[in-house]
């Protein structure tokens, strides 16, 4: 038997279902009338099945007669019941949402949790919460904590309850604290089963103490570029500038999201600049100085945008930088003229800067990191033995409400002055050269400082011959 024809009024025009043979049920609201197949009523609508199966006198009816919902949601919902599709636009989320939570359609529902985009997504999280949609509402959250900062861009956003937004940007750090190395490097041993493939990403597994691949390619603009500045905002990592090993300066400004294991570009530098410090202070980040440059740059995340803020009071070569306290320091380095021998310190709230006071030692291309109101500053101090000089790490601490300095543990190991370092979890993770090797290529010695006992801790090998590396700390996804 032919299946028969029946008819769904949608805005006035007719609109043409294939039916079963099965029993047809008329939908009767204000003065329209729907057929629809009884068994894809049962089917799709928990509201009809419990209907259907309630032994009252309306189940055995071939007529049901609503009442109080919109025209629009309702054919939109009857549409999906018939053909398992609906069309799913902003200016008819509400009317679909209020009929298929009232009909208890719960596939729709389901199907909208896939339709989440940023120009969507707001509403679709006000509307889960009228309307009690749980997996919604929790689909919304992850997705706006997914996309931060583009969601930061959207006036909407900044719509929503100041609990709901600091809700999202914690969610971008759920997962687990793990140290990430980004560099241009060949896998030697680590346990992937290419050992030829040439990885950008790894992932340090401390249980297991390896290193694993994260991802595996840099986007290509990045490949061999040096002397960038790199830092953490909210859960982004921010490369900027730098320089080809043309010598050619750039502005690019590249952003990896963990919690999508993916690069994004972001607005460029003004200025192209290498060899600067990028700092994260209060939500927005800031470029300071470079190659014979004094000049700073503040990124908004809110407007994916540069502004120029004042500058150093000198321009500064081979300087070292951190925020603390929400202000950014800086010490060491050279002027055109001199060594500096000064702690300067950038107040954001005033953009002024201040010559903070003298600094006893000369900090050199060393790395400086903070902890509440103490900086810790990260290097390589030349030590007189009885036959020669070596280099050996070091960390000294500078506390910036005191003023005072305490010289810490030294590290026997000897290290060359490239070297990277971060904070993670209660120690200061490092990886340097080791000038012991007969080999031009960088960061071998991986080791840890913490912070708390003044105790050192030397690792396996990074088993990874490389240059021009990047060790940071980010929250991956369980």
């Amino acid at each position: 038997q032919r299946p028969s024809k029946a008819t769904l009024t949608r805005k006035g025009r007719p609109r043409r279902f294939i039916m079963s043979s099965d029993q047809v049920i008329a939908i009767v609201m204000d003065d329209k009338t729907y057929e629809v197949n009884k068994k894809k009523l049962i089917e799709k609508s928990d509201y009809f099945r419990a209907l259907y199966s309630s032994g009252m006198r309306e189940s055995t009816e071939d007529s049901v007669q609503l009442q109080g919902l919109s025209v629009p949601g309702l054919e939109l919902v009857l549409e999906f019941i018939n053909t398992s599709k609906v069309q799913i636009v902003n200016e008819t989320l509400e009317d679909l949402i209020e009929t298929a939570s009232f009909l208890q359609v719960t596939s729709i529902l389901k199907l909208l949790t896939s339709e989440i985009r940023l120009d969507n997504c707001v509403e679709l999280y006000s509307l889960s919460e009228v309307y009690g949609t749980h997996d919604l509402h929790n689909a919304c959250l992850k997705y706006m904590s997914c996309y931060y900062h583009p969601m930061l861009r959207r006036p909407e956003y900044k719509s929503l309850p100041p609990a709901v937004r600091k809700q999202v940007k914690e969610m971008r750090m759920r997962g687990t604290a793990t140290l990430v190395a980004i560099g241009d490097f060949s896998c030697l041993s680590l346990d992937v089963p290419d050992q030829d493939e040439p990885w950008s990403m790894l992932r340090y597994g401390e249980v297991e103490q390896r290193w694993k691949p994260l991802a595996n390619n840099l986007p290509p603009d990045m490949i061999n570029v040096r002397g960038y500045g790199s830092a953490i905002l909210d859960n982004y990592l921010f490369i900027v500038g730098g320089y080809r090993m043309t010598s050619q300066e750039i502005s690019a400004v590249h952003c990896y999201n963990p919690v999508r294991n993916e690069w994004n570009q972001a607005a460029p530098l003004n200025q192209k600049r290498s060899n600067l410090k990028l700092l994260a202070v209060e939500g927005k980040l800031y470029a300071v100085g470079g190659q014979s440059l004094g000049t700073v740059e503040c990124y908004s995340p809110e407007q994916d945008w540069w502004t120029c803020v004042s500058s150093m009071p000198d321009p500064l070569a081979e300087f070292s930088a951190c925020e603390c306290r929400g202000m950014i320091y800086v010490m060491g380095g050279y002027t055109a003229r001199e060594r500096n021998t000064n702690v300067l310190r950038y107040c954001p709230t005033s953009d002024a800067w201040a010559v903070f006071r003298p600094c006893p030692v000369h900090i050199r291309k060393q790395q400086m990191l903070s902890v509440e109101d103490t900086i810790f500053l990260v290097g390589v101090t030349p030590r007189r033995r009885p036959s020669q000089t070596e280099d050996v790490l070091t960390v000294q601490s500078y506390n910036v409400t005191t003023g005072e300095w305490i010289q810490l543990k030294e590290n026997t190991s000897k290290s060359g002055l490239n070297l990277t370092c971060t904070l993670h979890n209660d120690g200061i993770y490092i990886m340097s050269r080791d000038v012991s090797l007969p080999t031009s290529l960088e960061h071998r010695v991986f080791l840890k400082y913490n912070i708390f006992s003044d105790a050192w801790e030397a690792f396996r090998r990074f088993p990874a011959l490389g240059q021009n590396m990047l060790l940071c700390s980010l929250y991956l996804p369980n």
